[in-house]
């Protein structure tokens, strides 16, 4: 039986979702490229719109390194869309409203805010490789020069 969710070292199982370039976007037609997909809590949002703003400041080097970036939050597509439109992010956001994928890679965890437990998504990135196996994960993300990290392990990739 194959695996449900992605390990480090091991094939990242296919999972599709809606996106803001329209449609599905689905990993399995995502082979033959490096892929950085960082999983963020809420759309706009104070860290959240932080990353996604250290992302598109340095997409273009990402794309040089051959890799496509994507964002993955439980928020909607409209609300992705607005959210992306707003701060100029020049990659899709996936909208993981039922959090199928949140699943797959293992994100939502109990967080607490003002006394209060709640389940929700620990701020993630994963790096898949262009044959679609897990190389590299961070969790428990702070954003502060984040995305340049990843960016270095994209091009040692």
């Amino acid at each position: 039986m194959p695996e449900k969710t992605a390990a480090v070292g091991r094939k990242v199982p296919d999972f599709s979702l809606p996106s803001t370039s329209g449609g599905a976007w689905k990993l399995s037609e995502a082979s033959g490229r490096k892929l950085v997909i960082y999983f963020y809590p809420k759309d706009d949002t104070s860290g959240c719109t932080r990353e996604g703003i250290d992302f598109r400041d340095l997409h273009p080097e990402f794309r040089k390194a051959g890799a496509e970036i994507l964002g993955v939050s439980p928020d909607t597509l409209a609300s992705h869309a607005k959210f992306k439109a707003k701060h100029g992010f020049t990659f899709d956001l996936l909208a993981d409203v039922d959090k199928r994928a949140c699943g797959v890679f293992d994100v939502i965890r109990e967080k607490s805010m003002y006394g209060r437990k709640y389940l929700g998504v620990e701020r993630s990135t994963f790096l898949v490789d262009a044959k679609g196996v897990l190389r590299r994960e961070w969790r428990k993300v702070k954003v502060p020069g984040h995305a340049a990290e990843v960016l270095d392990a994209v091009r040692e990739l």
